[in-house]
């Protein structure tokens, strides 16, 4: 093929006598690098390559990193991976090999990327976020995703999102919005762990979480500057009382003194919030993970003291009284899983009393089926969506919260 039959077959002279005169008209100071992005921009977008790679999460275990690349550059992202784990979430695909890393290396996920998720989406076009997400789907062919792994397919769905941002030159949250089809994105209200407890800290605490929400500020960065400062003076708080032992974090960041009860994190947190000087502007929120304590019908406050355990079982209606004295004597606008996975009727139950936010997580476990059934149920108002943890793709019908804070 001799050199004009080429410039002819791509239309090359046509394409860069365009960009030429683009760069004219518009008077570019440095028409070089004008006309190279002009021409960028006629290049159809596309997938070329993606590469896995096994890295370590905050905790120090494996996870999965991808980059994934287009004519725009190379993106890169990492599946996040939680605490907990239930029966009815997607499959966070692990080796296995108990000889290496405890069993929880993701060698197997990375090599179904490199080997079978690459070949399907290489020339997809990035924008198109669903039908890649789709297309992973349905290579998988399972209901738990537990062929190639949530953690391989959610690594790629959060790497090819921000290639589809980059390829329509707006910001990552912006492109979220779009295909979602919300306009006006906002910023939620941070929800921050200051008091860790359950299997998440090794003291003697039940209750998983204690959470200021800064609901009462003006901006996200003001809401962070009042939720740094209140985490401070709790931290002067605990040493006062605990001594510098008691300012030990829990798995999440939270302090985790010495506590055993629910009113003894609650009074040092509200102490805090005193000294910072945020009365009435910061609310307070719990992560019960009550099924982490439940024993048949009842719950075993004490269930991290060896010399104390069955000693302070509580019925799920003694439960019920608890959490409805915690919300008059404390400023508490939320509370996320109160009783056990498969309580059903406690959690309606409770739900429908309307002192608080009930929050699902382990009662719903992001499976759209038994979000369906909360839906119908009326088992809680809100919902915490766990990403990696999604069996199937959420119908627009099937996402739902109550009340809600945010900044705009």
């Amino acid at each position: 093929m001799s050199v004009q039959e080429y410039l002819d077959k791509h239309m090359l002279s046509r394409k860069i006598e365009d960009a030429v005169n683009a760069a004219v008209r518009a008077k570019a100071p440095d028409p070089v690098l004008f006309i190279s992005n002009h021409m960028k921009k006629a290049v159809p977008s596309a997938i070329t390559k993606i590469k896995a790679r096994q890295i370590f999460d905050s905790r120090g275990i494996p996870t999965v990193e991808v980059d994934l690349y287009t004519n725009k550059g190379m993106f890169r992202a990492a599946s996040p991976s939680g605490a907990s784990f239930g029966l009815h979430e997607a499959v966070e695909l692990r080796d296995g090999d108990k000889g290496k890393y405890l069993g929880k290396g993701v060698s197997k996920a990375v090599k179904n990327i490199n080997e079978k998720i690459s070949e399907a989406l290489i020339g997809m076009d990035p924008t198109l976020q669903s039908q890649i997400d789709q297309a992973m789907v349905d290579l998988d062919k399972t209901e738990n995703k537990g062929e190639l792994g949530a953690n391989a397919i959610l690594a790629v769905s959060i790497a090819a999102c921000k290639a589809g941002a980059a390829e329509k030159e707006v910001p990552l949250y912006k492109h979220i919005a779009d295909l979602s089809c919300k306009p006006g994105p906002v910023l939620p209200v941070p929800a921050i762990t200051v008091i860790s407890g359950g299997k998440h800290a090794g003291n003697n605490l039940a209750v998983q979480e204690i959470m200021i929400l800064p609901i009462g500020a003006n901006s996200f960065e003001e809401a962070m500057q009042m939720g740094s400062e209140t985490y401070h003076h709790l931290k002067a708080v605990i040493t006062e009382k605990y001594g510098s032992a008691g300012c030990n974090v829990g798995d999440d960041g939270g302090f985790a003194p010495n506590i055993s009860s629910f009113t003894e994190g609650l009074d040092i947190v509200k102490e805090a919030i005193d000294r910072a000087g945020y009365n009435d502007r910061i609310k307070l929120a719990m992560d019960v993970a009550a099924t982490d304590f439940c024993i048949g019908k009842k719950y075993d406050l004490d269930f991290k003291s060896p010399n104390k355990s069955g000693q302070n079982f509580k019925t799920g209606e003694d439960m019920i009284e608890i959490y409805t004295q915690l919300c008059s004597d404390y400023p508490i606008v939320s509370i996320e899983d109160p009783f056990d996975k498969d309580d059903w009727e406690l959690n309606k139950l409770f739900s429908g009393l309307g002192i608080c936010q009930a929050v699902g997580d382990e009662l719903l476990m992001s499976n759209p089926k038994r979000i369906e059934r909360a839906i119908n149920e009326s088992a809680c108002n809100a919902l915490l969506l766990k990403l990696l943890r999604i069996e199937e793709e959420l119908g627009s019908d099937a996402v739902y919260a109550g009340e809600s804070w945010r900044y705009p």
